[in-house]
C-alpha cells in the first residue's frame, strides 16, 4: 500500500515538473518576439484616454467569454450527468439527450460572439 502511494506521489511530482517546464518553455517562446521591435518601426501612438478605453474593452471581452465558458461548463456538467443517467435507463432517448447538451454548449458560442463584437469596436 505504501509503495503504491509513493509511486503515485512520484508520478504526480513528475507531472508537475514536466508541466512547469512546458509552460516555462512555452512562455519564453511566446514572449521572445514581443520585445523584438526594430528601430525603424515606430511604436503605435495612442493617448492615455484611448489606452484606458481599450483596457476596459479588453476586460469586458474577457469577462463575456469567461463567464460564458464557466456557465456552459456548469450547465454541461449537470445536463450531461442527467442525460447519461437517462440514457442508461432508456437508450432510445440518446438523441434527445444530446440536443440538451448541445443547447448548454451554445452558451460558449454566445459568449464568444459577444467577445468578438466587443473586440470589433477597437
Amino acid at each position: 500500500m505504501q509503495d503504491r502511494k509513493r509511486e503515485f506521489r512520484g508520478r504526480v511530482r513528475l507531472s508537475v515538473v514536466v508541466l512547469a517546464a512546458f509552460l516555462g518553455i512555452f512562455g519564453l517562446v511566446s514572449v521572445s518576439g514581443a520585445s523584438a521591435q526594430t528601430a525603424d518601426a515606430p511604436a503605435s501612438q495612442i493617448t492615455q484616454a484611448q489606452a484606458d478605453i481599450q483596457k476596459f474593452g479588453l476586460i469586458a471581452a474577457a469577462i463575456a467569454f469567461g463567464f460564458g465558458a464557466i456557465g456552459a461548463g456548469i450547465a454541461i456538467a449537470n445536463v450531461g450527468a442527467a442525460a447519461m443517467g437517462a440514457i442508461g435507463e432508456k437508450p432510445e432517448i440518446a438523441s434527445q439527450a444530446l440536443i440538451f447538451i448541445a443547447l448548454a454548449e451554445g452558451l460558449v458560442v454566445f459568449g464568444f460572439i459577444t467577445a468578438l463584437m466587443i473586440l470589433g469596436k477597437f
